[in-house]
């Protein structure tokens, strides 16, 4: 697997990867409606055009070329340090943990690069092992809260609603 930054050729594949990587997490993903539909997607032309410029976002690519995963991730300024943030792991649902694995230590490998010393991301399960093997802290459990119509179909289980903390 080769990991490497992203550019505008790699836009259609992206945005293929993040379709197919929605439906596999929901096979429903299809009846939802088109702004719930919009708001899970992270590869609009803007986002895409943003995470291409923040030099820790990166794609996973196999011999063939085919992208396979892909992380999506920025620097922040928190008042008194930056950190590197990852909005998005795209995994196809055929790739193996060694991609989730390869496309976080990239992002490690960036911010470290860059003299950022905090990596912050949502420990979702195809992470887990990656986090491990990074020597990751978990502080917590990240939450999102959806305001307006998108908090009735947002992803996830609803906090104290049979389903989480």
């Amino acid at each position: 697997m080769r990991y490497r930054t992203f550019s505008e050729a790699d836009y259609p594949a992206l945005q293929a990867l993040d379709l197919a990587a929605q439906r596999h997490l929901d096979p429903a993903f299809d009846t939802l409606p088109q702004r719930e539909r919009e708001g899970r997607l992270s590869t609009s032309l803007p986002a895409l055009k943003f995470y291409e410029r923040s030099e820790h976002s990166f794609v996973a690519g196999d011999e063939a070329g085919e992208v396979q995963g892909a992380v999506l991730a920025q620097h922040v300024w928190q008042g008194d340090r930056p950190i590197v943030l990852v909005r998005t792991v795209l995994l196809s649902p055929e790739a193996g943990p060694s991609v989730a694995s390869g496309l976080l230590h990239a992002t490690v490998k960036s911010a470290y690069d860059t003299a950022v010393y905090e990596v912050h991301f949502a420990l979702i399960p195809q992470l887990v092992a990656a986090a491990g093997e990074e020597g990751a802290h978990v502080t917590g459990q990240y939450a999102v809260r959806h305001l307006g119509t998108r908090a009735d179909t947002a992803p996830g289980q609803r906090v104290g609603a049979g389903g989480g903390a």
